[in-house]
């Protein structure tokens, strides 16, 4: 049997077994309902009886009965009941109105029947005959068990009291073949339209079952074309498969194909998605209706929004055309005109240059990239190159001028001393200018090694060390000088450590000549701060002090050789700084005002990243100092 054909068979079996298990409950409950509703009436009519019998009894009080005494009272109301006519009327009236009852009768304490529906009964004891009530509790298949079993009669009672006493008892007959004869019409009815409807469904099933499957050959096909090629694959195979089974076959090729394609697309949004990570510029990518479709990280800090936010909407709802670079990009987009290296004021002030290029395919745009820098940022590489370009102009210079100076201050010392060993023998008062003239002779062949040293690159040995250590070790090398100023050193840093690559001996006098120059700015005491923390795949530490500052038209000379404000300085600290920290791939910036101390931040690659503080630290947004220019 082919699978179709299986399909088609058991849709139509549970279709078929869900009506038949419907017309079951439905016939079972009308047998319930209707068995219900006689046993409601007949108690409803005994009631009614007990109400005619209690209103009828006669008021013995005006007789010469004694109606303290309850036994003569039951026996005087049990020999006049029996002749209330209206009593027996209404107990004949009702039995006949109902088709189901079979008798009614009014008995006493003792089950003697005081008033019957059967004349001939009047007076003798009834005997005892099953609760119609077990027949409405039984089972569906109980209660037809019972009303079509051989005939017989159920009783419904009511009791009747006297002065509070139990008196007697209203009980009510009904028949089994009166309630079958009343309940068999609609039971007949209800089992013809049950099976009139499991014909029905059988038909209606097995039709739009195969209806439904039909189409599988016409899917199969719109499958093929959906896949790459599989025509090939299914073309011998489709005598050993069913229309279902091609259907499945394809379906899992298909899936496959699906499945291979997601994989590579998310490998590509993770490596997009970290590539954006990564960069330092703003970028967001536009479709051609100008809807945003990927955003770089940066692109937070300078729009104040999260990326998060921003994708899925235009840039109609990201830009307010009130805005500089809202009205330049909407202005953009509505020309189809790219801009570029235009400077704006973005989100907390920060100054920003953004372009604007359209991207296109075949002569037809399709999306829009903008790219938004840091301006300052922008500056300071700018900045940056420059200092290091002097650097190494001012090494070349200095290493040549140091080379040719050493030859004549050697030849001068030499002769020097020949000349003191003669003038000593002529003239001993003239040791004392020699002495002088070779003092300061080799005092400037001092500076000249200083300054060869200065511009040699030096062979680091790289160890890996926490920078937290290499702060309280720099602290406690400065703590005499500090103390000495009246200077409290005060440090803050992280629980977990911070992992560098880095020569020890040279970084503790990189952060030592900035912790030195921060006290010796404080001459009156303070207070200076050293902290340290993550950001990204950095270190930052920063240390300021409460001293008066450093002037705005100083700011750009703080990293020269030999620049200085000091009386005794001697210009090579802060450019040994920027120096080594150069070597290890870091870097040292600063703020500073007038009479409000500075901050000198130095940025050192981690030697490995901690995965449990990947995210980026954003809790400063530096304004860097720029370098000569």
């Amino acid at each position: 049997m082919r699978r179709k054909a299986i399909i088609v068979f058991a849709i139509t079996f549970m279709v078929t077994l869900m009506v038949a298990a419907f017309s079951y409950l439905y016939i079972s409950q009308l047998l319930r309902q209707r068995i219900s509703n006689t046993y409601e009436s007949a108690l409803r009519l005994t009631q009614q009886l007990a109400y005619f019998a209690d209103n009828d009894l006669p008021d013995l009080s005006s007789t010469r009965l004694d109606t303290n005494d309850p036994t003569a009272v039951r026996r005087a109301m049990a020999e006049y009941l029996p002749m209330d006519t209206n009593l027996l009327n209404n107990i004949e009236s009702e039995t006949a109105l109902w088709p189901y009852i079979y008798d009614a009768s009014l008995e006493d304490a003792s089950g003697k029947a005081l008033l019957h529906s059967n004349a001939q009964l009047v007076g003798k004891k009834i005997p005892e005959r099953p609760d119609f009530h077990s027949v409405t509790t039984a089972h569906f298949w109980d209660q037809l068990r019972l009303v079509y079993a051989p005939a017989a009669v159920y009783d419904v009672s009511f009791p009747l009291q006297l002065n509070g006493a139990p008196f007697g008892t209203i009980r009510i007959g009904v028949s089994t073949v009166f309630l079958q004869s009343e309940i068999t019409p609609r039971l007949m009815h209800a089992l013809y339209f049950s099976i009139a409807s499991i014909f029905a469904s059988l038909l209606l099933a097995a039709v739009i079952s195969n209806l439904a499957l039909g189409p599988l050959r016409e899917i199969s096909r719109n499958l093929d074309s959906l896949g790459s090629g599989p025509g090939e694959e299914f073309s011998g195979k489709e005598s050993e498969h069913d229309e279902f089974g091609l259907v499945t076959l394809k379906i899992a090729n298909l899936g496959r194909q699906m499945r291979d394609t997601k994989e590579i697309f998310s490998a590509l949004k993770d490596n997009v998605d970290q590539l954006m990570s990564k960069l330092q510029d703003g970028l967001i990518l536009f479709t051609r209706d100008s809807r945003v479709v990927l955003v770089s990280a940066p692109v937070e800090r300078f729009l104040g929004q999260p990326r998060g936010e921003l994708l899925g909407r235009t840039a109609r709802e990201i830009f307010s055309a009130q805005s500089p670079l809202g009205s330049l990009v909407l202005d953009a987009f509505e020309r189809r005109r790219p801009f570029s290296q235009r400077e704006f004021t973005a989100a907390r002030g920060r100054r920003v240059q953004a372009s604007m290029d359209f991207v296109q395919e075949k002569g037809t745009q399709i999306g829009a990239l903008l790219i938004m820098r840091d301006a300052e940022s922008v500056r300071r590489i700018g900045d940056e190159i420059e200092m290091s370009r002097r650097l190494s102009a001012s090494g070349r210079v200095t290493g040549g001028v140091a080379h040719e100076v050493k030859n004549p201050i050697n030849a001068i010392v030499l002769h020097l001393q020949l000349l003191q060993n003669k003038l000593s023998q002529l003239d001993p008062d003239t040791r004392r200018h020699m002495d002088i003239i070779g003092s300061e002779i080799h005092r400037l062949d001092r500076v000249v090694q200083t300054l060869v040293d200065f511009m040699r690159t030096k062979e680091l040995h790289l160890e890996e060390v926490d920078v937290r250590q290499l702060l309280e070790d720099v602290a406690l090398l400065a703590s005499p000088d500090a103390e000495a100023r009246g200077v409290t050193i005060k440090r803050a840093m992280p629980e977990f450590p911070l992992l560098i690559k880095a020569d020890i001996d040279m970084m503790k006098q990189a952060l030592l000549n900035v912790v030195l120059n921060g006290v010796q700015a404080m001459p009156d005491g303070g207070v200076l701060t050293i902290t340290a923390h993550q950001s990204g795949d950095a270190v930052v530490a920063e240390v300021s002090d409460q001293g008066v500052g450093i002037a705005n038209d100083m700011q750009e000379k703080v990293f020269e050789l030999y620049f200085t404000t000091k009386k005794d300085g001697n210009g090579i600290g802060l450019a040994q700084t920027y120096q080594i920290l150069d070597w290890h791939h870091g870097s040292v910036e600063f703020e500073s005002a007038e009479g409000t101390g500075t901050t000198f931040r130095f940025r050192i690659p981690l030697s490995a990243r901690r995965p449990e503080l990947e995210e980026p630290d954003t809790s400063f947004d530096p304004v860097l100092s720029k370098p000569a220019s």
